[in-house]
């Protein structure tokens, strides 16, 4: 592959995934056991780029404390983009680190490489500005795209029938000029967004869309985080470009069925069940008796309990759940404690996210970072608790529980 630059667009927030980016920004929430934005890295090392400037923003800390200056031997170059102003905005902020042919990919969904290599081919083939291009049947929650023989023919932001089928994947290749192009863009409502610029150029010369099918895994709110895991789990993408397989041992022979993977610093004791698809990341421990899976992830050392079920749940780093407990359909952010005897039933359940109201997702809890919850809590189906809130003894939480606040019987 010809283009050795990646520019990865990391900088937003994802307001609509709150609580759970309250302190972080969605490119760093897990899809499984893993940061989505690894999964990104992932599938650039593989499409043999060599170089990766990362824009961030949004709590950029998050992401430069995480990964440092490189990557599985790739550089990473990180400029900050300090106003949340639209995706051409971001990448404009990349112009002098850029002096040639770029790809540019958000950072902020699960791509595998072969989507990097198609866009990658095209453009290397046309000479003309490339965009990667899926079929989805959710057109108007990502705008859709019309093709005519290979070129763009209209990008529609927010369409208003079911009729479209082809949706932008947010992988792209330019020349230098998009940075020009981008300058001459008008700004919409205070914004910069790229797709304004890849319609400008449609005017005057060609942009052209390749149709892929490979992995691409978003997530828009909460619940979406749970279908990720299982997206990521049901195609075995839990090794990473950097360790690869070795990181992961035998399946446990306590676990049944196939698709179980434990990673070799983890502890697994011998009456533990997993059950797959499931995975069990570094320095976790998992008590007796235990019941793990499916579909579920353990992120770094998380410690979970004696008797604890875990199904088609996400626990991310440091989580510790006490004996007893049982969590379906549940969220964690970092640093969770769940006190013995706590319960979530799981969904379905009518989530409000900020005004609107989605009926029927199936969600048990989200629990955001550093939340405390004591013993024989409970939580309603489709409850989220934000950051560094405390849920007493025996306590039943239902609704929005805000950041920091206390709740007791």
């Amino acid at each position: 592959m010809s283009i050795d630059t990646a520019v990865v667009l990391a900088a937003g927030e994802g307001t609509r995934l709150r609580p759970l980016t309250h302190n972080r920004p969605k490119p760093m929430l897990p899809a499984a056991n893993r940061p989505i934005l690894e999964y990104v890295f992932d599938a650039l090392l593989a499409a043999e780029v060599e170089r990766i400037v990362v824009v961030v923003g949004y709590e950029r800390d998050r992401v430069q404390d995480y990964f440092g200056p490189t990557y599985g031997g790739v550089d990473l170059n990180y400029v900050v983009q300090h106003k949340q102003l639209g995706s051409g905005h971001a990448l404009l902020q990349a112009r002098n680190a850029v002096d040639g042919p770029t790809l540019v990919v958000n950072g902020d969904r699960v791509i595998d490489a072969s989507i990097v290599r198609d866009v990658a081919t095209e453009f290397e083939d046309s000479g003309a500005p490339t965009m990667a291009v899926l079929e989805r049947p959710e057109t108007a929650q990502y705008g859709a795209v019309v093709l005519h023989e290979g070129d763009v023919a209209e990008l529609v932001e927010k369409p208003d029938t079911d009729e479209y089928r082809l949706i932008n994947a947010g992988v792209y290749a330019f020349e230098p000029t998009v940075f020009d192009a981008i300058e001459d863009t008008p700004r919409q409502e205070g914004e910069l967004a790229l797709t304004e610029t890849l319609t400008r150029l449609m005017s005057s010369d060609r942009v052209r869309g390749v149709r892929t099918e490979g992995m691409w895994v978003d997530a828009t709110y909460p619940w979406d985080l749970l279908a990720v895991a299982d997206e990521v789990l049901a195609r075995g993408h839990v090794a990473d470009s950097v360790r690869g397989d070795a990181g992961y041992g035998e399946r446990h022979q306590g676990s049944r069925g196939d698709r179980v993977w434990v990673d070799q610093d983890a502890t697994v004791h011998e009456s533990a069940v997993l059950q797959g698809p499931v995975v069990v990341g570094p320095d976790c421990e998992v008590g007796p008796g235990a019941i793990v899976g499916p579909n579920a992830a353990l992120g770094q050392n998380v410690t979970v309990g004696a008797n604890v079920t875990v199904r088609r749940s996400v626990l991310d780093a440091d989580a510790r759940v006490e004996d007893g407990s049982t969590l379906i359909d549940t969220l964690t952010g970092q640093d969770v404690r769940i006190g013995a005897g706590t319960v979530v039933p799981g969904g379905p359940a009518d989530v409000r996210v900020g005004r609107e109201v989605f009926e029927d997702q199936r969600l048990g809890a989200v629990l955001a970072d550093r939340v405390v919850a004591e013993g024989a809590a409970s939580f309603a189906p489709g409850t989220l608790v934000g950051p560094r809130a405390h849920i007493g003894t025996a306590v039943r939480a239902s609704g929005t529980v805000d950041e920091g606040a206390e709740v007791v019987r």
